[in-house]
C-alpha cells in the first residue's frame, strides 16, 4: 500500500482557524496603532509651525495668521488641516483638525475626542489626553 502525502482537508481548516484567530486579536491593535502614528504625526507637524512661527515673530510686528503661513510653513497631510488661530504679538493657537471621511475622526484616548488637537505658545496642549 502506497502513503500519500500532502495535508488532509482537517489539517488545513486547522491552520485556516488558527490564522483567523490571530487576525481577529491581531487587527484592533493594529488599526489602533495606525490612529495613534498618524496622530503622532500631527503632533510633530504642530511642533515644527510652532518654531517657524517663532522664527516668524522675530521678523515681524506680530505671529503669522493661516494666510501668512500657509505660503511658507503650514504643513499638508493626508489626515488633518492645519490652522493658526488667533495670532497678535503675543499669543495664538495652532489647531489640527482630522479632515472629513478621515479615519482619524475615530481616533479617540480613552472618552477623549483628539480631533481637534490644539497647541498654544504658551505650550497648552488640549486634549491633554491626546499629547502623552
Amino acid at each position: 500500500m502506497q502513503k500519500s502525502t500532502g495535508f488532509t482537508l482537517i489539517e488545513l481548516m486547522i491552520a485556516v482557524a488558527i490564522v483567523a484567530i490571530l487576525a481577529t486579536v491581531a487587527y484592533p491593535s493594529f488599526s489602533g496603532y495606525l490612529l495613534k502614528s498618524k496622530r503622532i504625526e500631527a503632533i510633530q507637524s504642530l511642533y515644527g509651525m510652532q518654531l517657524k512661527q517663532e522664527d516668524w515673530r522675530i521678523s515681524h510686528a506680530t505671529y503669522a495668521t493661516t494666510s501668512q503661513a500657509s505660503g511658507t510653513f503650514l504643513p499638508t497631510h493626508t489626515d488633518y488641516t492645519f490652522e493658526v488661530s488667533g495670532a497678535s504679538a503675543s499669543n495664538y493657537e495652532l489647531i489640527a483638525t482630522a479632515k472629513t471621511g478621515s479615519s482619524q475622526l475615530n481616533d479617540k484616548e480613552g472618552a477623549t475626542s483628539c480631533s481637534p488637537l490644539k497647541l498654544g505658545r504658551d505650550n497648552s496642549k488640549e486634549p491633554a489626553a491626546c499629547w502623552q
